[in-house]
């Protein structure tokens, strides 16, 4: 064995990775239970079951309150009812991408369509779909779909709405949709394979047409896992399909020169790293094989081969001195490179490198007479990093660096010893802002221009984070829901609310929302720049707008002052405001009632001033609450003394000019009057 590569796509995927976090973060606040494993994959459940999820099969199996992770396949409607009847604390791990498929058969369901679903019999994420669909079809293949229409033939009429299983191969979703093509005139066909799977597939189907053999990582009930053994086995006749790193045969690979290595979605990060771990102990095993087979000849000629100015050299650090570092190339020169490569930024070169640490370097000069050799490994590394530089243009590579310069046009950044030019229109800043505010600073860069011949180098901080921005929306639009909360920062602010970024999107928090007291400005509660929690409202994917709100709904005065009253209790009030028909009294603070005329004393008075001030702290009897409008009708007089039988005439005169008054939602009334 030569050489292992590992697929860069191998491992969890979005929807995989989402929802064993959520679990872990269900686990730290105690116990919970997962409705059916949580993934393919028996090493991952077996470290959750240990921190305390417990895999139940059905929600009758689950105890009736207790905390509940719906796993990322998703779950048919019937089955989360049954769960809400338990009154179970759900957390919906579904990945947005199954979500997705079952908002298409729901809908499709509703508009009478027929619905056809590709994929995995008894695999949960189809049965979970089927679970959301109205007349529907399952099948694996173009065969059965060949099948199904054959014995079904008034099937052929009717509208029909396709979706395939996210972990399905690409093949077959095209052997399929183009056969339903040609004979359904009315025919609604969704691509519904999740674009991880595809970029995996196509990966592993490329790796395995390279190598001599491929270990396939994940588990034997995994569906994604499953195809990509299927389609490397298309490419290469050596293929092991394992769980772990224990499982693979190494008799089965000791012909093989090249070992490719893939995962599927449900195989952990450190499962991928034990597996090439053992393939690398193997080609250590073998090389070192190889270098005992050498002969005391060809040794010898590799010790006193002669080296040239600008060799690449390969070196052991023997020694240490102020001035040069000695390092042993294994020839018949000394090799030598100078401290101050080591020590440009202040640092001390014994934190830097250390006797017996492994050197590359290229040869500056050879000195015959004395033999030495001069090495650098300073122009080594920056070959290596403008080769770098130049294939990021190609690929989009995103490089760090520092800002080490300010100029008139933008800064200078210094990516692995290499110096980046970023004009000031892409250094990500406002056109007023001072550039020397990003001076020492770690930023990431695409590279955008490469001039090898004048060394030029430009580059673009702001495609960086704009790139960055879309994908953190992208990924709040997959998760959002009514009620959830988050941590943003107002960006900017409007006579009628707050605009605050959410991490990647803007949501707006109108001034209603801001507090239970009334806002005049937004300013009297938000400045820009500051950090603040708030939760959606409600929110519009196609148009892509999000209401947030920021006051504590526990907080709401009109449910403390219900908790705390009901009709024909006292309360003490602070009157607030006269008007020419009552007085507006402070029940609780956010909550007026309004004390009518007629209802001040028990006497006729002319205006409510002859009797209350503002700020007075009186007693009122509540008479009468209106909860859907939030009105409160208020007494003093109902506390008072009985008038003399002349003066109670009067008063029942005067009620019958009564006035109904309006309440806001805040609680506050509007003064706005009719006649009763």
């Amino acid at each position: 064995m030569k050489k292992v590569t590992v697929a860069k796509s191998a491992g969890f995927c979005f929807g995989v990775s989402r929802s064993v976090d959520m679990a872990q973060k269900m686990l730290e606040e105690g116990k919970a239970y997962s409705l059916g494993q949580l993934i393919h994959n028996d090493d991952v459940v077996n470290t959750l079951a240990k921190k305390g999820l417990t895999v139940i099969d059905c929600p009758s199996e689950l105890p009736e309150g207790e905390r509940v992770i719906i796993r990322s396949h998703g779950i048919a409607k019937s089955v989360y009812d049954e769960l809400e009847q338990r009154k179970a604390q759900i957390t919906d791990a579904t990945c947005p991408k199954v979500k997705k498929i079952h908002e298409i058969v729901s809908k499709a369901g509703e508009n009478g369509r027929y619905v056809l679903i590709i994929g995995m019999r008894r695999h949960p994420e189809v049965e979970a779909v089927c679970g959301w669909c109205g007349d529907h079809s399952l099948c694996e293949n173009v065969q059965e779909l060949e099948d199904l229409f054959a014995k079904n033939q008034d099937l052929l009429d009717k509208p029909i709405t396709m979706v395939i299983q996210t972990t399905q191969t690409r093949s077959n979703f095209t052997e399929c949709s183009n056969f339903l093509k040609k004979i359904c005139t009315n025919a609604e066909i969704f691509d519904t394979i999740c674009g991880a799977t595809s970029m995996r597939q196509e990966e592993a189907s490329k790796l395995s047409a390279e190598c001599d053999a491929m270990i396939v990582i994940g588990g034997k009930h995994s569906a994604n896992s499953v195809h990509l053994a299927e389609i490397c086995r298309k490419s290469c006749n050596n293929v092991q399909f394992v769980n772990n790193a224990d499982e693979i045969d190494m008799d089965k690979l000791s012909d093989a020169v090249n070992v490719g290595i893939t995962a599927g979605a449900s195989a952990p990060a450190w499962i991928i790293k034990e597996v090439s771990n053992k393939m690398s102990e193997e080609i250590k095993i073998d090389a070192a094989a190889e270098e005992k087979e050498m002969s005391f000849d060809e040794m010898l000629e590799e010790s006193i081969k002669t080296i040239y100015n600008g060799d690449k050299v390969t070196g052991i650090v023997v020694a240490i001195t102020g001035t040069e570092i000695s390092v042993d190339i294994g020839t018949k020169y000394s090799g030598f490179i100078p401290t101050t490569e080591f020590t440009d930024d202040g640092v001390k070169v014994e934190d830097a490198v250390k006797v017996g640490d492994e050197l590359e370097a290229v040869v500056v000069r050879v000195n015959d007479v004395e033999g030495t050799v001069m090495l650098s490994k300073k122009r080594l590394d920056a070959a290596k990093s403008w080769n770098a530089v130049e294939k990021a243009v190609e690929d989009g590579t995103v490089l760090e660096g520092v800002v080490t310069e300010e100029n008139k046009g933008g800064i200078v950044v210094n990516v692995k010893g290499i110096r980046v030019f970023v004009p000031a229109s892409q250094s990500g800043l406002p056109k007023e802002a001072e550039m020397s505010q990003l001076l020492k600073q770690k930023v990431r860069v695409k590279i955008t221009e490469v001039n090898p011949g004048r060394k030029r180098v430009v580059g673009s901080i702001r495609a960086v984070a704009q790139k960055e921005r879309r994908e953190r929306a992208e990924a709040i639009w997959n998760d959002i829901e009514v009620g959830k909360k988050y941590h943003g920062t107002v960006k900017s602010m409007t006579g009628y609310g707050a605009f605050v970024d959410i991490g990647g999107i803007d949501g707006m928090v109108h001034v209603s929302e801001m507090s239970w007291n009334r806002v005049k400005n937004p300013n009297e509660v938000f400045a820009v720049g500051d950090e603040v929690d708030v939760y959606v409202i409600n929110f519009d994917k196609e148009k892509r707008k999000i209401s947030l709100g920021y006051k504590d709904p526990a907080e709401n005065p009109w449910a403390k002052f219900t908790a705390a009253y009901e009709v024909g209790a006292t309360a003490q009030v602070k009157i607030v405001k006269l008007m020419t028909f009552g007085a507006f009294a402070e029940v609780l603070p956010g909550v007026d009632g309004l004390i009518h005329i007629s209802q001040i004393a028990n006497r006729r008075i002319g205006k409510p001033e002859e009797v209350l001030a503002v700020g007075d702290v009186v007693d009122a009897k509540i008479t009468a609450i209106d909860n859907d409008n939030q009105k409160i009708s208020l007494s003093i007089r109902a506390l008072s003394e009985p008038a003399p039988a002349e003066a109670a005439v009067e008063v029942e005169e005067a009620a019958e000019d009564a006035l109904v008054y309006e309440v806001s939602a805040e609680g506050e009334a509007t003064g706005e009057v009719s006649e009763d």
